[in-house]
């Protein structure tokens, strides 16, 4: 990419950046997928005939689907939901048909360690959490408690579980 003028991100070594006459086109890599934005179409169309001049491609339109992120256009927006990866992962937990809560955590939760407490399964516990904090880029709504959760990956008890399980359930009625 630095041959054909782009710049590698600092901060994501996956994002490519070039910047001419005020305008920005933006590539990122995931394995062998690619997506190219930006509001230079010149570049970008230059970009796509060197890339393929270098390597096989096909050229999908626009973007639809990436990592778990569904990608929804109108006249002028852009949407981004997880709604398919929260219905995957309500199915993976068992909990597809649970009853709907109406918000991810109790108020005054209270969670904490106790000293004796039955422990959980670890890794299934930090499965799901590690799930649910990559499911906060699109659900800020569930950040707090996702935070809350996260502070006993070291050692989860029963009770934090059922934490876990309340997120769940407020995730089942608030898919869409």
């Amino acid at each position: 990419m630095t041959k054909f003028g782009y710049k590698q991100s600092d901060s994501d070594h996956t994002l490519f950046l070039k910047r001419q006459k005020g305008r920005i086109t933006c590539l990122i890599i995931y394995v062998d997928d690619i997506i190219i934005t930006g509001d230079d179409k010149e570049e970008i169309g230059i970009l796509k005939k060197q890339l393929s001049c270098e390597f096989e491609m096909k050229d999908l339109g626009y973007l639809k689907y990436f990592l778990g992120i569904e990608v929804l256009r109108s006249k002028g927006c852009i949407f981004i939901n997880q709604r398919k990866y929260i219905l995957h992962l309500l199915a993976e937990t068992g909990m597809i048909d649970c009853k709907p809560a109406d918000t991810p955590i109790i108020a005054h939760h209270g969670l904490q360690m106790i000293k004796g407490g039955k422990l959980a399964y670890r890794e299934q516990y930090q499965r799901v959490v590690r799930k649910l904090i990559y499911l906060a880029h699109t659900r800020p709504d569930n950040l707090y408690a996702v935070g809350i959760v996260s502070r006993f990956m070291h050692q989860p008890q029963i009770h934090h579980t059922g934490a876990v399980m309340r997120i769940l359930r407020y995730l089942k009625g608030t898919s869409s």
